[in-house]
């Protein structure tokens, strides 16, 4: 990939996590000429988190594949209206409308088994516990890899839930979806019809929520085929 059509993947972890989430699809961008960025976004609010991937925008020069997990989707359908962005990439991740929240998306389903494994602080920030880390959140990777998952999870404010996204970039920019099969986090029927309503490209992966770990290649393929659409749009 030359400089002139080389593009820079921005990666954006979700809730209960940090930029670690990406440790093993980042070699796999890099080998192939990617420039690679990962936001540490706090997690704090869904202004706080757009804020952060903006900071993180201001010194690319390049267009920007947005790839966002979990509650990254959230993140990644409000900051990628910046003009950088090129495509979007969503894993196992939510992809509201406008005016819509992550509270608004499960309200048609069931209360997850997995909210029962979430504490809050004094704070209002939640932890998933490392037996839910275990059973829901990454229960395809190795014991040591839960345990690391665990340590590095960053507290997620539970007001950030309610959060309503202004305007979806995915209504003016390509979409590419990657849909967790064994999700225990986001229901995959839910993922399926959020990737369908934003016309996403869809790749279903054999993988719980985290696929980023436990399937790092399919993911990885999937963020370079958003990068080549991107760098095909650009010399037409």
């Amino acid at each position: 990939m030359s400089n002139q059509t080389k593009k820079t993947i921005v990666l954006v972890h979700g809730a209960f996590a940090d930029g670690s989430s990406w440790s093993k699809v980042i070699p796999l961008l890099l080998a192939e000429g990617l420039n690679v960025v990962a936001v540490q976004n706090p997690t704090t609010s869904l202004a706080d988190d757009v804020a952060a991937v903006g900071r993180a925008l201001e010194s690319i020069s390049e267009p920007v594949v947005l790839v966002g997990h979990s509650w990254g989707g959230v993140v990644i359908t409000e900051a990628g209206i910046n003009e950088k962005v090129a495509a979007l990439v969503y894993v196992a991740a939510f992809a509201p409308s406008e005016n819509q929240s992550v509270n608004d998306l499960f309200a048609d389903y069931p209360q997850p088994e997995w909210f029962g494994a979430v504490s809050a602080d004094s704070g209002g920030f939640l932890r998933i516990s490392t037996t839910g880390i275990a059973e829901y959140f990454a229960q395809d990777l190795s014991a040591e890899e839960k345990a690391v998952v665990a340590a590095v999870q960053t507290p997620f404010a539970a007001s950030a839930n309610a959060d309503k996204v202004s305007k979806a970039a995915w209504s003016e920019k390509p979409s590419w979806f990657v849909v967790s099969e064994n999700d225990r986090i986001i229901y995959p029927e839910l993922e399926r019809k959020m990737a369908e309503k934003i016309g996403a490209k869809i790749t279903e992966v054999s993988a719980g929520h985290v696929s980023m770990l436990a399937k790092p290649e399919e993911v990885a393929n999937v963020i370079l085929a958003a990068a080549e659409s991107a760098k095909a749009a650009d010399n037409n």
